[in-house]
């Protein structure tokens, strides 16, 4: 019967670890298994699996399209129709995060105006499009950035 005194791994699931290095005995003396030469046989000395060998890198060989500016401002964007879960009133980053409209307080938010505005919103810290701001307004809402 099985029990905690007599449980034991099956056979072969427990193997020793390879001593390397130990002299010409072990089978695993002198070069440790690596060989004679070159790279792989230095310590450190590993091959990202990118490398191709010498060859132009796959990621040169590519085309590259258009123009990344890493200097510009990434929005989160929130939509008119979107706002109107919220309540009337004042409206901060703070307050979109807590609704789940946006993903971060920190990061600047702006309003683009796709949809209705059926509350009048006063909007504090946060930037609109030209079609939002008017809507917004025109609603009875305004804007402090």
């Amino acid at each position: 019967m099985l029990e905690l005194s007599n449980l034991a791994p099956p056979r072969g699931a427990k193997k020793s670890r390879k001593r390397v290095g130990r002299g010409p005995g072990s089978g695993m003396g002198k070069t440790s298994g690596r060989g004679e030469n070159g790279q792989k046989s230095r310590s450190g000395g590993s091959i990202q699996p990118w490398f191709e060998g010498g060859g132009f890198p796959l990621t040169q060989r590519l085309p590259k399209r258009g123009f990344k500016n890493i200097w510009g401002t990434k929005y989160q964007v929130v939509n008119l129709d979107r706002l109107n879960k919220l309540e009337g009133g004042e409206v901060t980053p703070e307050s979109l995060r807590a609704a789940g409209l946006i993903a971060s307080a920190k990061r600047p938010v702006k309003v683009l105006g796709d949809g209705a505005v059926d509350k009048s919103f006063n909007l504090k810290g946060i930037k609109a499009s030209k079609s939002a701001a008017e809507k917004i307004q025109a609603a009875g809402g305004k804007f402090e950035v």
